[in-house]
């Protein structure tokens, strides 16, 4: 599964540590998409949901602490006060982690249909 880490694409291989970061707080439908030659926003998306608003901030945590660890620091943060939807932004990697429920509204998969997809349990 971590076989992404044998990429010469250093943000690949930084979207890689996010993933085992999330995973660590057991993440749910945890999906990697590639936006390379799709958007000039980003790179990556990352999103995943949580089951409640204290699990979202235990994944949110873990990796705002986990890749402060390795002295890379988040650009922008939204909605971590409400935890319906906190996004992480690290410029080239942006982390979507959402409760269930307003992941399946907003269902961004669907809206960047286009990316290529990983999926990681």
């Amino acid at each position: 599964m971590w076989a992404c880490k044998m990429s010469e694409d250093q943000t690949y291989k930084r979207a890689c540590q996010i993933i085992e970061l999330a995973l660590t707080k057991k993440a749910q439908e945890l999906v990697l998409m590639n936006l390379k030659g799709l958007s000039a926003i980003t790179d990556y998306f990352i999103i995943c949901h949580g089951d409640s608003d204290l699990h979202v901030k235990a994944i949110a945590d873990a990796v705002l602490n986990g890749m402060k660890r390795e002295k890379i620091y988040v650009w922008h943060i939204e909605g971590y006060e409400y935890l319906n939807w906190v996004l992480l932004d690290y410029i080239d990697i942006v982390v979507h982690i959402f409760q269930k429920k307003t992941r399946e509204f907003y269902n961004l998969e669907r809206l960047w249909g286009d990316a290529e997809i990983k999926e990681f349990h």
